[in-house]
């Protein structure tokens, strides 16, 4: 496909993503979505870029030139798009951010009416019929026919309902202190109300947007910062939050970053102990170590692999009846209370967990189930996105790192000029050796 990548279309705003794509883009979808049409509403939200403005705008005109009426609700995380799209009656929602990428990217992130992201041949469908000419021209709507639009301000309360309903009433966050960093980002208004209301002693770092610090030098990205607040104010544990919080990075009571594997182990290990783990089965990604799958054996649990993207471990939960899952990035799905990553009932389960341990300091050790494999992961930029199975010596490179028990996962990046080379082993030496023929490899393949 030419416009949609692994999470909906991203690109530079005003170039790639410019008003006139991301209008044509939301007549295609107003149409497609047409088809099955219950209330003629969509959902509209963004995260804080400045460039939000223009291309929510030009979304709104595309969507209502088609006869759509549209629900604008500004600034929200992108799983608040998805439970109140469902929530809502809508018939889809819509999601303007390019996630954890800097300010000056954006992107489109479209969900049906049940707040599910849209799968590859749906994506599809709405890309043939952005392209059609015809069909974009005899579907545009004049007189009362024209779609209306209008903003409300208040549906964030439903949403912090929702998640402070995912918390265990039992339990309170009386008694500890929590540092939050929201990257500037979507979730500065909600993440803060939730953990006061359920009674933390809260620090909030980042929650300044202006529209083009999101992201910058913070968030899950660059949680640095976040660890020395923690250490400085004696905290419990912080959390860090991606510009549309559906991904979550912790830092413990040291500061120090805890891995997205070893989240997925001690949340996965809490469900199964409190009989809350369907299937006794976790899906991860390809991206995932191997010591993470060794330690869930050990503890009965199946850990089965997706391709890399919430929307695909999903994907794979509904096929399996699971309801848990997760990337090493920190997207995190607990299925029972959300339809994408969403990083606020994850900072919960874990709080949930940790508390229900009485081991409310996150001391390292509960933080710690295991050690990683050593993993090496290169982000290669390049000049072309050559078919991999096209490049001489290839399939010889990938069966002489089989060959040396190194586990490889060798991409092309969904949003940008990258290639993804990810290489992991129980011998470091051997791993980081390899990690440099690769890249020297496909710097000659790809770079000429």
């Amino acid at each position: 496909m030419k416009l949609f990548g692994t999470d909906g279309v991203r690109g530079k705003a005003g170039a790639k993503l410019d008003a006139h794509t991301a209008m044509r883009l939301a007549m295609a979808a107003g149409i497609f979505f047409r088809k099955h049409s219950l209330t003629n509403k969509i959902l509209v939200g963004k995260d804080t870029r400045r460039s939000g403005y223009m291309i929510e705008n030009a979304i709104v005109s595309g969507l209502t030139a088609v006869g759509y009426d549209v629900i604008q609700i500004g600034p929200m995380p992108t799983p608040a798009i998805a439970f109140l799209t469902e929530d809502m009656r809508c018939d889809a929602g819509i999601m303007i951010s390019a996630s954890h990428n800097s300010y000056f990217d954006n992107g489109i992130k479209f969900f049906d009416h049940t707040g599910y992201k849209l799968d590859v041949k749906d994506e599809e469908n709405i890309e043939n019929i952005y392209y059609d000419e015809d069909l974009i021209a005899q579907n545009q709507k004049t007189e009362l026919e024209i779609g209306t639009s209008k903003r409300i301000d208040d549906v964030i309360g439903r949403y912090i309902v929702h998640i402070k309903n995912s918390f265990p009433k039992n339990l309170t966050l009386h008694g500890t202190r929590v540092v939050l960093d929201t990257a500037n980002g979507a979730a500065y208004k909600v993440a803060p109300t939730i953990f006061r209301e359920l009674g933390a002693d809260i620090v909030v770092i980042n929650d300044e947007p202006n529209g083009s610090n999101i992201n910058l030098s913070c968030g899950a990205l660059h949680p640095q910062a976040l660890g020395e607040e923690v250490v400085k104010y004696r905290a419990d544990i912080g959390f860090a939050f991606d510009g549309d919080a559906d991904r979550l990075v912790v830092v413990n009571k040291k500061g120090k970053v805890v891995e997205g594997d070893k989240l997925l182990g001690i949340l996965a290990d809490y469900l199964k102990q409190n009989s809350l783990l369907e299937g006794d089965c976790v899906v991860a990604t390809t991206m995932s170590n191997q010591a993470l799958e060794d330690y869930l054996t050990a503890k009965g649990i199946k850990l089965e692999r997706a391709d890399v993207g919430d929307k695909y471990v999903l994907e794979k939960l509904k096929e399996l009846g699971s309801n848990f899952g997760g990337e090493q990035s920190g997207h995190i799905i607990f299925a029972d209370f959300a339809k994408t990553g969403d990083a606020l009932v994850a900072a919960l389960q874990l709080m949930a967990c940790l508390l229900n341990e009485a081991k409310k300091s996150a001391n390292g050790d509960r933080l710690n189930p295991f050690e990683l494999y050593p993993q090496k992961l290169v982000n290669l930029p390049i000049a072309k996105k050559v078919p991999l199975e096209d490049i001489k010596g290839y399939d010889e490179l990938l069966s002489d790192f089989k060959a040396k028990n190194i586990r490889t996962l060798i991409r092309y990046s969904g949003t940008e000029n990258l290639l993804r080379i990810l290489l992991e082993a129980k011998d470091e030496k051997l791993m980081n050796e390899a990690a440099l023929n690769a890249e020297a490899f496909f710097k000659r393949a790809l770079n000429g």
